[in-house]
């Protein structure tokens, strides 16, 4: 991954599974010369590719490793793990900004359902007054009007002539 090819494969034959399973059991590995790896990571890659797996370094020791902890993510550091895992029943979780009271209050507020305020009156919320009643009329006044509309225009397009609904195919 750090190379672009796989380090077991044997260079001179590079097709032949059994040479690299052979590589890989014993260990053999090669990083290409010409491609640039810290010091830090050789040191890491010499310390996994170990065919004896007493000797072979362990998953706690490459996570303290100083390759592996270059340019980690804090949230992703020993420290802050530890804080992100040690929990207390009571009390929040000690990464939180919020108590668990607040959270809690915050959480009762998202469930509950908020109270009818005036400005919702029309939108099908609490039709009590009785100016909505003489908001509704008023509506539908406007409706018979737009339907007019739509029936003149309809009328005049086809005294025209300009459409012709017999030359429609669909």
């Amino acid at each position: 991954m750090l190379v672009g090819a796989y380090p077991f494969e044997d260079p001179r034959d590079p097709r032949n599974f059994r040479k690299t399973i052979t590589r890989i059991v014993s260990a053999k590995y090669r990083i290409p010369e010409n491609v640039h790896i810290s010091d830090n990571c050789r040191s890491l890659i010499s310390r996994i590719f170990i065919s004896n797996p007493t000797r072979r370094i362990t998953i706690n020791d490459i996570k303290n490793h100083p390759w592996f902890l270059k340019n980690l993510p804090r949230e992703l550091k020993p420290e802050a793990q530890a804080v992100f895992y040690r929990r207390n029943n009571n009390q929040a979780a000690a990464y939180s900004v919020q108590s668990i009271d607040e959270i809690r209050r915050i959480v009762h507020e998202a469930q509950t359902i908020p109270k009818l305020v005036p400005s919702t009156a029309g939108y099908g919320w609490g039709f009590n007054d009785s100016d909505d009643e003489h908001g509704e009329e008023e509506e539908e006044k406007e409706e018979e009007e737009d339907e007019d509309v739509y029936d003149r225009t309809v009328r005049q397009v086809h005294e025209s002539g300009e459409f012709d609904i017999a030359a429609l195919r669909i």
